[in-house]
């Protein structure tokens, strides 16, 4: 055998026996690989813990918000259905008055004390009604007319000149809600 021969021999000898003598790291794990997957492992749990608790979370908010919904949808119907309420209740004691004033007429000659009690009554509902918020606008005769406060329901000649334009009659008188207009003065314009 030559010399390179024996040498390729002594050097493939050599790497076999440090082959053998070190472990096998592809197929057996090593004891740093098992607390690299221990930990890996913790984390996988510690990760799944925070995922469930964000869900619970998420859950319960969807939940809240849909509770949230439908008891504000409930509140407003109700609003819609009960405004008036307040109004009414306002109203009630007028209409117990009405009642015992036609009562009342039956018995009573004196057509002085029977209109009387219908101003008394009359202004017991204009009360009640201001004290919600309702206004009769003020009389607009000899006023501009204005499409922001007055419906004109017809046109007459003006018996003056300087009624050209402007209101010469109220047919219906004009209501506001809080400053706005519920109901437009019906009225009659001068040309």
């Amino acid at each position: 055998m030559d010399d390179k021969t024996v040498k390729n021999e002594a050097s493939e000898h050599a790497a076999a026996m440090n082959e053998a003598q070190e472990p096998a790291t592809a197929d057996t794990p090593s004891a740093g690989d098992n607390s690299e997957l221990e930990v890996l492992k913790a984390e996988l749990d510690l990760l799944r813990a925070e995922h469930q608790a964000i869900h619970d979370k998420h859950v319960r908010l969807f939940a809240e918000f849909d509770n949230f919904r439908k008891r504000t949808a409930k509140e407003r119907l109700d609003l819609l259905q009960y405004a008036g309420e307040n109004t009414l209740k306002a109203v009630l004691p007028v209409l117990d008055d009405m009642d015992r004033a036609i009562a009342n007429n039956a018995k009573v000659d004196d057509i002085e004390a029977i209109r009387e009690g219908f101003n008394l009554i009359h202004q017991k509902m204009v009360h009640a009604l201001g004290s919600q918020g309702l206004k009769a606008m003020p009389d607009a005769k000899g006023e501009p007319f204005d499409t922001d406060r007055h419906e004109a329901i017809t046109k007459a000649p003006a018996p003056t000149p300087e009624l050209k334009g402007k209101v010469i009659d109220v047919v219906e008188n004009g209501y506001t809600l809080h400053d706005k207009v519920i109901r437009y003065a019906k009225v009659v314009v001068g040309e």
